[in-house]
């Protein structure tokens, strides 16, 4: 049954606060890694910028400190995307303070301009070593004070960046937000939510994987974009208002895009993307970058704990679905 909960923009953090903070990808994304390659990789192997961007929020009630956990932070392992031969560096940077979050720069979907916006709290590159191969690196103690304040989060918001600075072979990795250095521990009320996310699809054609764009109550109108799909399979939405609408799927190394209305019962609400692989053939090692942005150019969040709870269609007895 649908929630019946209209969020407005200011009341977010209401509806962030009664969730256990979760790791990136979350359990209901059912992504197995985030991806970055080194930056003289091809984009053709699924990564259109060599940049991810991910920002941690924190609810103002929470003020013990908190660690950024990445797993896997090395690039050489067992569960890496080798190209040729190891020689990948990625740096992965965490920032706090004033516009840590609100520059403009910081919410754009490539990195331009002054991303890297905030004051740097601490920063490390990796390369081929053993001892980060399927492990987990810590960065803090952080005070959450330390995180640019965000009123109509009501909560503190951290940024990490990863970044390949060199080499060409693919970084697979997950995040951690902790109460605890050596354990995870989640931050009661804390989320996470990218502008571009750049992910592993697993190779099993079983397997549905999800990303959840907030729409917030300005949205009419979304462009959904997504690159190097493979033409592996289909990608199609859900939300309470479409039972399952398919979205056009790109080829090696492209872009496509779609563009559509938003309903009005779809505002203020998390729709659902859901990537489904072909049986065959079957395409391994598939990276895919999605990103969505609103009628004003503006990118929208996805949040790894969806706002508002995982969509499902709200069917209508005797009332004809919705064709769009």
């Amino acid at each position: 049954m649908r929630n019946h909960i209209f969020l407005i923009l200011f009341a977010l953090p209401v509806i962030l606060n009664d969730l256990p903070a979760q790791p990136v990808p979350a359990p209901d994304e059912n992504i197995p890694y985030l991806v970055t390659f080194g930056g003289d990789a091809c984009p053709s192997w699924g990564d259109d910028n060599f940049t991810q961007t991910f920002f941690f929020l924190i609810p103002e009630e929470h003020t013990e400190p908190v660690f950024i956990r990445v797993y896997n932070p090395g690039t050489g392992g067992s569960i890496d995307e080798i190209n040729g031969y190891w020689n990948t560096k990625v740096n992965f940077s965490v920032y706090g303070g004033e516009e840590a979050w609100s520059h403009p720069d910081a919410q754009e979907t490539k990195p331009v301009g002054n991303y890297r916006s905030g004051n740097l709290l601490a920063s490390r590159t990796f390369g081929n070593e053993p001892e980060y191969d399927a492990t987990w690196y810590t960065f803090g103690p952080f005070d959450p004070m330390e995180g640019e304040y965000v009123e109509k989060f009501r909560g503190n918001v951290f940024k990490i960046i990863a970044q390949g600075v060199e080499g060409n072979d693919g970084n697979l990795y997950r995040y951690f937000l902790s109460t605890q250095p050596d354990r995870n521990i989640p931050v009661e009320g804390g989320n996470a939510f990218a502008y571009s996310y750049t992910f592993r699809l697993w190779n099993d054609p079983k397997q549905v994987s999800h990303i959840y764009p907030f729409i917030d109550e300005e949205t009419i109108s979304v462009r959904v974009s997504n690159f190097d799909w493979d033409d592996d399979g289909l990608i199609r939405l859900v939300s309470y208002e479409r039972q399952g609408q398919l979205l056009s799927v790109s080829g090696d190394d492209e872009w496509v895009h779609d563009e559509f209305s938003v309903f009005e019962e779809e505002r203020n609400t998390s729709l659902d993307l859901q990537f489904h692989k072909q049986q065959s053939p079957l395409i391994r090692n598939n990276n895919v970058v999605i990103s969505i942005r609103n009628q004003y150019d503006r990118a929208l969040p996805f949040y790894v704990i969806p706002i508002g709870g995982v969509p499902q269609y709200k069917y209508s007895i005797g009332v004809r679905p919705r064709d769009d």
